[in-house]
């Protein structure tokens, strides 16, 4: 973990506890994660107890007190995606990159999660990689998109 760069985005929201949510975003953007030591650092510099920023991050589903991987992969799951065939999408992506929903693959290369909606629900099923929606899937195709990322 690099604590200056930590230091630097608590910096730069010049350490009000007001910034608490937008500050574990940078940190998690930045890290794709939120490292014990990171929240212990926040705590410290905006003078909130550890506790409170726990129940932060463990609140928002925008947050991970795991590592996830480099490239991280929403499936939805709703009724229009599910309806149009995002189990078996769901099932090509978990043979092609060994994981469940909510794992990281040991290479840290991705992290898999289902979501219940994704808000385009005309393009199911859909699935997003590194926040790029990508929609009308089936199976094969879903599976040959994972190998466009390093």
């Amino acid at each position: 973990m690099d604590s200056g760069r930590i230091e630097q985005i608590i910096d730069k929201h010049q350490c009000e506890a007001g910034s608490l949510i937008q500050i574990l975003l940078d940190i998690q953007n930045e890290f794709h994660w939120l490292p014990s030591e990171a929240l212990e650092m926040v705590s410290e510099k905006l003078q909130v107890p550890v506790s409170r920023i726990q129940h932060t991050a463990t609140f928002y589903k925008a947050f991970s007190l795991v590592p996830k991987g480099r490239h991280e992969i929403n499936l939805c799951m709703g009724t229009a995606c599910h309806v149009r065939g995002a189990s078996r999408v769901l099932e090509v992506l978990q043979t092609a990159t060994g994981i469940q929903p909510g794992e990281t693959d040991p290479d840290m290369k991705f992290s898999l999660d289902t979501v219940n909606c994704l808000g385009c629900c005309a393009l199911g099923p859909v699935m997003e990689i590194d926040k790029q929606h990508l929609g009308k899937l089936v199976p094969d195709r879903a599976a040959g998109l994972l190998k466009n990322y390093d």
